[in-house]
């Protein structure tokens, strides 16, 4: 019968050894989780920051496009005046063709940044969107996790109580 009550002590003992190893590492992976999502936490607000910072260049490049219509506003004025002058009028034609093929020029490099600027704030999206999913993937771990934690606590207590029946009941101890 002490045999009987020695081997099912032993068995026990080893049980919690089991769990107690199981707990470790559980812990050391909700460890590293936290830095995970400690570190995603420090990317999401740097790509907020940066788009932030595209948010204003874009500001800039409305207020350069505000200015270059303005612009050609006092050219259209200029040429209502230069028609005026017809000697004047042949001269200022050539400059004025220069300056339109320049500001062409610079409306397609607007365009052009203004594309690059739609894709990368796309890109963003779509990486925000990413971190935001692993996030939740994250998360859902983190709570998967400490659902067993509360498992393999509940054991922990069981087995303890266990033990303590089994040393009262044989007087060990």
């Amino acid at each position: 019968m002490q045999e009987e009550i020695l081997g099912m002590l032993r068995t026990i003992r080893e049980s919690q050894e089991v769990t107690n190893s199981k707990l470790e590492a559980l812990t050391m992976d909700v460890r590293r989780l936290e830095g995970e999502v400690v570190q995603i936490k420090r990317d999401v607000a740097v790509l907020k920051q940066d788009v932030t910072e595209l948010k204003e260049d874009v500001a800039v490049l409305k207020q350069d496009v505000t200015e270059l219509k303005e612009d050609v506003a006092v050219l259209k004025q200029d040429v209502t005046e230069l028609k005026e002058d017809v000697a004047v009028l042949k001269q200022d034609v050539a400059g004025l063709k220069e300056d339109v093929v320049v500001l062409k020029r610079d409306v397609a490099e607007l365009k052009e940044d203004v594309a690059v600027l739609m894709t990368e704030t796309t890109t963003m999206k779509t990486e925000m969107t990413g971190f935001s999913q692993q996030f939740d993937h994250f998360e859902q771990r983190f709570d998967n996790m400490e659902a067993d934690f509360k498992v393999l606590y509940q054991d922990y207590r069981f087995q303890k109580r266990d033990i303590q029946k089994l040393k009262d009941a044989t007087g060990l101890l």
